[in-house]
């Protein structure tokens, strides 16, 4: 019987966001906005960075990566959560589960390693500028790139795997909007402390060595800019350039340090809720805009490209 008994969770039930009728339409049309601005935003800078010759170098090559995730990330789970809207609790298969937890994983901790992948184009940019075309070489930005999808995918199957071989016999209802880890993990019935381990060991390693990374190439660029940079006019032409960038690392690690914190009145998984909607639909919709608004090639390119259009 007690065989049985774990064989039976099947399918789980993601509870979404809220119950009451009149937020979840609020929800649905402010969502649905936020999504299709992610979108476009993200699609446009895409297609700029394809189309566009003046942007056929390793920053913009970097940041069409960063974009075209950023397409995939809020469609692994906006969708989902947008039906939970209109139509009430939403039933998710144990396969559809875990298919949606390893995406949004993979694409996540994909992220935080092109953080660190942009940020060490722009210090080698800044720091080395005679050997720029050597070191961010097309082959070297290519390698970068796969080196960072890479990462993201085998910390995501490992998640993955070890999500699959837990036993489900109990209560089937997940307060999400969508199949995150420590959600699931608190469904199991079998033990979860090899999971908890990883997840926080190597997730936080995840986490630390882009932004130890990201934190080493700012102190960098910004100890060389004040030493060879005299005036303050040729210094804010300089960090002009990471401004977008750095804007970036600010939201998403904010975010992370937001999700680290200890939780003040037992709400943890309520705030792993309000992390995940930053991560999954704010902040995918806020990148274009960003680099749009503060980077003068971009707003060239797509002013041009709009008149080839019209």
């Amino acid at each position: 019987l007690a065989m049985l008994n774990q064989t039976e969770v099947r399918e789980f039930i993601l509870l979404g966001l809220t119950d009451v009728p009149l937020w979840r339409h609020l929800f649905f049309l402010f969502f649905l906005l936020l999504y299709l601005s992610s979108l476009l935003g993200n699609g446009v800078i895409v297609a700029m960075v394809i189309v566009e010759p003046r942007l056929h170098t390793p920053m913009y090559f970097f940041l069409g990566n960063l974009s075209c995730l950023d397409i995939f990330y809020s469609t692994v789970t906006v969708p989902k959560m947008l039906s939970g809207f209109l139509f009430g609790h939403q039933p998710i298969s144990f396969a559809g589960c875990l298919a949606q937890l390893h995406f949004f994983h993979f694409l996540g901790s994909t992220e935080v390693v092109l953080l660190a992948t942009m940020a060490y184009d722009r210090y080698v940019a800044i720091c080395n500028p005679l050997r720029y075309t050597l070191v961010m070489s097309p082959w070297a930005c290519v390698l970068l790139a796969l080196a960072s999808w890479s990462t993201g995918f085998l910390h995501a199957l490992m998640h993955t795997v070890m999500t699959s071989r837990l036993t489900f016999c109990g209560p089937n209802h997940i307060h999400h909007f969508f199949c995150d880890i420590k959600p699931l993990l608190n469904l199991a019935c079998s033990s979860t402390s090899l999971n908890m381990a990883l997840l926080n060991i190597v997730t936080t390693f995840i986490a630390l060595g882009p932004f130890i990374l990201i934190v080493l190439s700012y102190f960098y660029i910004i100890s060389f800019v004040f030493q060879k940079f005299r005036s303050q006019e040729a210094r804010w032409k300089v960090f002009s350039t990471c401004a977008s960038h750095l804007t970036i690392v600010a939201l998403f690690y904010i975010s992370v340090l937001f999700s680290y914190t200890p939780p003040s009145s037992g709400s943890s998984l309520d705030k792993d809720v309000q992390v995940s909607l930053l991560y999954s639909a704010v902040i995918p919709s806020l990148n274009p805009l960003i680099y749009t608004l503060r980077n003068q090639e971009v707003r060239g390119a797509l002013k041009k490209m709009l008149e080839r259009k019209l």
